[in-house]
């Protein structure tokens, strides 16, 4: 029986998080991880560090709405057109989590070297509860997530197939990583479908023509 009055201020924070283990059958994730590696535009991006600008240990690609522009450590991501996959998982993603998405970054991790660090998804363009959809394609990884304040780490193991929704305070309160495992061979694809806030895009004016 549960006490009501039992003192819960010792208890551990949790994540916001919804968990899929077993989104799609394993047939339809390894179907759809051939394809995105074909279809997808991929691009090797670079960051800033003290040392200057780095290579991110992954490739990447942005997809989504033409007005979905987004910026992340000094990267500006100007969105590729929905390839059929990336469409079709992300009207898959927007039934069960109920939101629409209008964009999304997609990370190919090639092997157990390739990763991502610590990092929380708080810029402006996102609101302040963002609901982040992330599909993984391919070998098992490791996904960490950090409380900020506690340090108190929950780990999942996201297998091709799965589906790991964060939302409400998740961002604010916690960070998360993929971190590097040198054992692991083959390749992850991991989608994360969100919502930009669309930017005007710039009228293209013409030229004054003079006679």
């Amino acid at each position: 029986m549960t006490d009501l009055f039992a003192d819960s201020s010792n208890a551990l924070p949790t994540p916001d998080v919804d968990w899929h283990p077993d989104w799609l059958t394993p047939e339809t994730a390894a179907r759809a991880l051939a394809h995105l590696i074909d279809e997808v535009e991929w691009r090797q991006d670079t960051m800033g560090t003290p040392a200057g600008r780095v290579p991110l240990p992954r490739l990447t690609a942005w997809q989504g709405e033409p007005d979905a522009i987004y910026v992340y450590s000094g990267i500006r991501n100007v969105p590729q057109p929905w390839t059929p996959t990336v469409a079709e998982l992300r009207e898959a993603a927007e039934s069960v989590c109920g939101v629409r998405f209008n964009s999304v970054l997609i990370n190919r991790y090639r092997s157990g070297t390739d990763s991502m660090g610590w990092h929380a998804d708080r810029e402006p363009e996102l609101g302040p509860q963002p609901v982040i959809a992330s599909v993984s394609l391919g070998v098992a990884r490791t996904f960490d997530l950090r409380h900020n304040k506690t340090g108190v780490v929950q780990s999942f193991l996201l297998k091709g197939g799965s589906l790991l929704v964060m939302k409400g305070d998740t961002q604010a309160q916690w960070r998360h990583r993929v971190p590097k495992e040198p054992r692991v061979t083959g390749e992850r694809i991991n989608l994360t479908f969100r919502w930009v806030t669309p930017r005007a895009i710039p009228k293209m004016v013409s030229p004054t023509r003079i006679i």
